[in-house]
Parts: structure tokens; C-alpha cells; sequence
């Protein structure tokens, strides 16, 4: 059994930070790929941030120099460092994990930008 758990989502002003974590546990060895995706009400779910195994970050035009991903391979952890919040960044915020042909989600943590 695999847990994946996000955290470190709340509510923040414009132009505030927050750092958020996804940590895997339980029956997983080798993480390949992970990646944090978001997702609005009324919208889909789109991608943020990749990040390869070996620490490799690519993102999405619309975070492109205000978020920054990064991995602890040790800790089976993910981490996403978010700058200069926008409320059109107001999303429940998704972790994803590729483990050899395993694919695990998290529960997704709700991050609200607004004054």
C-alpha cells in the first residue's frame, strides 16, 4: 500500500508564499517521475511543475520563475516553493507520482490567493 500526502496549502494574499510538500510512504522503492498539477473549480486539472529522478524541474508557463519544485530522493518527498501568489492561482493543488508502471495521486491540498 502507497500513501501519497500533500501539505502546506492555506489561504495567502497577493504577492505572499507558501511551500507546499508531497510526501510518498509506504510499499514504494524507486520513484521515477513526479510532478504537481492543479486544478480550479470549473476548470481541469492542468499541470504545474515536473520533476524528473534526477532533479530536473520543468514548468508551466504561468508559474515559470515565481514557483520552484524540488525532491528529496531520500525522503520520497516533492516539494513546491510558490512566490508572488496570484488569485489566479487559487486551486486545489495535486501531487503525482510515477513508481516503475505504478501511478499514485494525492488528495490534493486547497491553496486560496486573496485579500
Amino acid at each position: 500500500q502507497v500513501q501519497v500526502l500533500e501539505s502546506g496549502g492555506g489561504l495567502v494574499q497577493p504577492g505572499g508564499s507558501l511551500r507546499l510538500s508531497c510526501a510518498a510512504s509506504g510499499s514504494i522503492f524507486s520513484i521515477n517521475h513526479m510532478a504537481w498539477y492543479r486544478q480550479a473549480p470549473g476548470k481541469q486539472r492542468e499541470l504545474v511543475a515536473t520533476i524528473s529522478s534526477g532533479g530536473n524541474p520543468n514548468y508551466a508557463d504561468s508559474v515559470k520563475g515565481r514557483f520552484t519544485c524540488s525532491r528529496d530522493n531520500a525522503k520520497n518527498t516533492m516539494y513546491l516553493q510558490m512566490n508572488s501568489l496570484k488569485p489566479e492561482d487559487t486551486a486545489a493543488y495535486y501531487c503525482y507520482i510515477r513508481s516503475g508502471v505504478n501511478l499514485y495521486w494525492g488528495q490534493g491540498t486547497q491553496v486560496t490567493v486573496s485579500s
